[in-house]
């Protein structure tokens, strides 16, 4: 009785439809059927299963089977069909209206979020419906990889059901945002975020991964976001090669760039005389970041760059002659390494300074 009590005011009308149209055989009339789609729409809207409607539309016909006489019985089934089938489509528009319409307030409140957007105190409400708790401090992690990733791809779908049989319910918020993949955890969960860069890197196939601070509040999560794209586009800058970057260990690079005409002030007095340089300076500045890659080991860094330890060992003398700094000794290293990774930071020599 529940369950008829539940059902009964969206199948109101429809015994009258069936008997009208068996009548004469007839196919339901155009107004018929939209009013039948109306109904579906509501039930939906009102959070009714389509399959308890279903079940009530077909006792309803069943009834309707009793009153019908002659050949009027024939034509129950295909009126049936044709009624069911509007009210469902009804039901099924309402509820994709409804997951579009939770799907746009989803990614409304991301891009709040991640910019930093829209009144404190309603961001952290709305967050909230999506499982964060801005008031804690909280850590974001990135990754990109060789194309562009949205949140229907498969490649999202499994890191997320991948996260979810792990971690179960956590307070985490995985999505993307201009072609990459993001998640939001609470800070204190190292251990989730580095799972996230787990998968995110084998799902890539061999895409990077940067993660940024904790950071409190709402505005935490905007910073942590940032230090991880900053991460990103430093790793490209200055190749590193490393598949997972913590912004706590990249924070000397930031340093170095804060004051930009300083920096370059820098390369061009201590790196500017390489180009004169058979070949210009790239050759040479390619040997010393290889030289320093290496904890200034000669040997590794001719194999790292294809040459005999001899042509090694002419490049670093050839550096010493042109810039007066010798990259043995302890007191110059210092400064031409901060210079080549001004060089590599500022694209130069390939970009004017």
């Amino acid at each position: 009785m529940a369950e008829r009590g539940t059902t009964e005011k969206y199948v109101e009308g429809y015994a009258r439809i069936l008997t009208d149209a068996c009548a004469t055989g007839r196919r339901l009339s155009r107004d018929e059927l939209e009013a039948l789609r109306a109904q579906g729409e509501r039930a939906a809207e009102a959070g009714v299963g389509l399959r308890l409607l279903v079940r009530a539309h077909l006792s309803a016909a069943q009834d309707v089977r009793t009153q019908l006489r002659g050949t009027a019985a024939d034509h129950l089934l295909a009126a049936v069909e044709q009624a069911v089938d509007a009210f469902a489509e009804g039901h099924e528009r309402a509820q994709q209206l409804a997951i579009r319409q939770q799907e746009a307030a989803r990614r409304e409140f991301i891009d709040d979020l991640l910019h930093g957007r829209s009144d404190v105190g309603r961001l952290a409400e709305r967050a909230e419906r999506f499982g964060l708790l801005l008031s804690h401090a909280h850590a974001v992690a990135v990754a990109q990889g060789p194309e562009p990733y949205d949140d229907g791809y498969s490649v999202t779908r499994g890191i997320e059901s991948s996260l979810a049989a792990r971690f179960g319910d956590r307070r985490i918020l995985l999505t993307t945002k201009n072609g990459k993949l993001i998640c939001i955890a609470p800070g204190d969960q190292a251990d989730l975020l580095a799972f996230f860069a787990k998968q995110a890197y084998a799902a890539t196939d061999g895409g990077r991964v940067a993660i940024g601070r904790a950071h409190p509040g709402v505005g935490g999560v905007v910073h942590s976001y940032e230090e991880a794209l900053n991460a990103l586009d430093l790793a490209e800058r200055m190749n590193l090669d490393e598949p997972v970057l913590h912004a706590a260990d990249l924070l000397v690079y930031p340093v170095l760039t804060r004051d930009r005409q300083a920096m370059a002030d820098l390369v061009r007095t201590v790196l500017g005389p390489l180009q004169q340089a058979r070949g210009g300076a790239r050759p040479l500045i390619d040997t010393l970041t290889a030289y320093f890659d290496t904890g200034c080991v000669s040997a590794e860094a001719a194999r790292r760059l294809s040459l005999s330890v001899r042509a090694m060992t002419y490049r670093l003398e050839r550096i010493r002659k042109l810039t007066g700094a010798d990259p043995g000794d302890p007191v110059h290293r210092y400064t031409l390494q901060t210079a080549v990774i001004g060089a590599r930071l500022l694209d130069w020599p390939d970009q004017e300074l």
